[in-house]
């Protein structure tokens, strides 16, 4: 699991990446908006902890841009609890805030509370609209139908498009998620294993009405 944490503050950026890469979390950082986005798009993080005081621009920004591009978890933190910060920063997208001081406890169990909320924890069941995915016992039902048996990969790859459910996911934060990498020559995998998928769940494969390709970008589950 791979979070994004982006601070100007060096000293809460040490402590915040400390806290979660004991807690088992690979952690990314960057300390201003250009950094912060390059490094998402490099790393595609699983969740994103965005500073809204920024060099060169501000967390918004990072936020809007990101929210145009992924649905992927964004937690704001703030000096200030201003509401109307924390109303602007849920306008543009963000999923949760945190105020500053805090410990390094109630931050874990925000994120952890954020991921499951997101359906990117391991061992939840994940859910949107007609569709129910058991990621524990690797099996899906659709519109209250009989669950279906997956494989691992097919599980790993539908636990990240039902918790994007109607947004777009990008070819290569598919392939860094079930597989742990991006290569271009891997483009092929991820194409046989939604192949396998429809042969599995839709009524018509050809169709595709329930597994979309976006050509030239990624996939999206429609719901």
């Amino acid at each position: 699991m791979k979070l994004l944490v982006v601070d100007d503050d060096p000293d809460l950026l040490a402590l915040v990446a400390f806290a979660l890469t004991n807690a088992g979390y690979a952690v990314v950082k960057a300390t201003d908006t250009a950094e912060a986005l390059a490094r998402f798009e490099a790393e595609v993080p699983n969740l994103v902890i965005l500073d809204i005081n920024l060099p060169s621009g501000s967390g918004f920004d990072v936020c809007k841009a990101i929210r145009a591009r992924s649905a992927v978890p964004v937690m704001m933190l703030t000096a200030r609890g201003d509401e109307e910060d924390l109303v602007r920063a849920l306008e543009l997208g963000a999923d949760d805030y945190l105020t500053k001081p805090f410990s390094p406890r109630t931050l874990l169990a925000r994120v952890k509370a954020l991921l499951r909320r997101s359906g990117i924890e391991a061992g939840d069941t994940v859910e949107a609209g007609r569709v129910l995915l058991d990621l524990e016992a690797h099996a899906i039902s659709i519109g209250g139908g009989a669950p279906v048996r997956l494989t691992r990969l097919e599980t790993r790859l539908l636990q990240i498009l039902v918790a994007q459910a109607g947004h777009v996911v990008s070819a290569e934060r598919l392939l860094a998620h079930v597989w742990g990498h991006r290569g271009s020559g891997d483009r092929q995998l991820l194409k046989q294993l939604v192949h396998r998928l429809r042969q599995k769940l839709e009524r018509d494969p050809a169709g595709a009405d329930l597994l979309h390709t976006e050509s030239g970008v990624g996939y999206r589950l429609k719901i």
